[in-house]
């Protein structure tokens, strides 16, 4: 029987086709901003991402997706998705990032996906992760998840060149960051507070001159981690994620997903192993991105879409008559 090579990974001719999977997402999300229906909201996202990717010639695998097969018609983690031909993939999405936001008509609602070579994402089971990120320029591992979080701050203010009050951190408010947002706080350090979002609110750290953010830290979904970790991996930073397990289900997951160190500090190079492309469009207006404009007969959006590879990031505005 002849030997059959699968054909490879060519990040930059499927990057403008990532781009339009994120964009019919938050096309079809628009029409349920504000309506306070999150879960029509992200449905609407997950129907349209998962149509545009069942066109690409790809042999993909969601590996960061929304829960387990049971939970289907979401798209699941371990779903193939793309026509059956060409390269194989591993696919990181999140339909809607920012459920609660875009039907509220709240800031920094996103559409979400990554795709690289088969293998270079970690295989996140859906539980929480410990995440501290901050944004290109700085020595690697000036600041890390071993520090107690008022030592991060006055050491990455030490390395700015500024002081901890002139710091600011983003966290995810919730109850169980009251202690952390204390911490943070003694050492005048500002912090922006998100309701959801986190993939965002860790991609702001990479352009702290646009959006203010120096830091993120806290604990939110390990999936979102592993997208936060692409979008960085593509716009420079560095990223650190120690999973946590609640239950034994949780830890049964995870082993599951092929992981025996339950303990270990992953860095970004390890949740995102090798070159990606990522992309995100706008859903609501946020700092990163505006939201998709509803106009007679058209929808306007704007994407940002990046390669790891040559780091380049491109901003592309697309009208759709509709």
């Amino acid at each position: 029987m002849p030997h059959t090579t699968l054909p490879e990974f060519h990040d930059r001719m499927l990057s403008l086709a990532l781009a339009r999977v994120s964009e019919a997402a938050a096309m079809a999300s628009a029409h349920l901003i504000g309506h306070g229906d999150e879960k029509a909201a992200d449905q609407a996202a997950v129907n349209a991402m998962r149509e545009q990717l069942n066109m690409l010639d790809i042999r993909g695998v969601v590996v960061i997706g929304e829960g387990e097969r049971d939970e289907a018609p979401m798209l699941y983690i371990g779903e193939e998705v793309g026509s059956g031909t060409g390269p194989e993939v591993d696919i990181a999405l999140d339909p809607l990032e920012g459920t609660a936001l875009t039907a509220k008509d709240m800031p920094n609602a996103l559409t979400v996906v990554a795709m690289g070579a088969r293998g270079s994402l970690l295989h996140a089971p859906d539980v929480y992760m410990d995440k501290l990120a901050i944004g290109p320029g700085f020595p690697r591992d000036v600041v890390t998840l071993a520090m107690e979080p008022a030592e991060r701050v006055r050491v990455l203010a030490g390395a700015k060149g500024c002081e901890p009050g002139d710091i600011t951190v983003c966290i995810l408010d919730r109850p169980r960051h009251e202690d952390l947002i204390a911490e943070v706080r003694s050492t005048g350090a500002a912090i922006r507070l998100i309701t959801d979002g986190d993939v965002a609110g860790i991609m702001h750290c990479a352009e702290a001159h646009l959006t203010g953010i120096d830091m993120y830290m806290g604990k939110g979904g390990a999936p979102e981690g592993v997208l936060a970790a692409s979008a960085l991996k593509c716009m420079g930073g560095q990223m650190y994620g120690q999973l946590l397990f609640r239950n034994d289900d949780e830890i049964a997951r995870a082993r599951k997903a092929g992981i025996e160190d339950l303990d270990r500090i992953y860095t970004l190079d390890e949740m995102v192993r090798r070159n990606v492309v990522f992309a995100a469009t706008g859903v609501t207006d946020g700092n990163l991105l505006p939201g998709v404009r509803r106009e007679p007969h058209q929808f306007t959006t704007e994407t940002i879409l990046m390669r790891s590879k040559t780091g380049s990031v491109r901003r592309i505005r697309y009208t759709n008559p509709v």
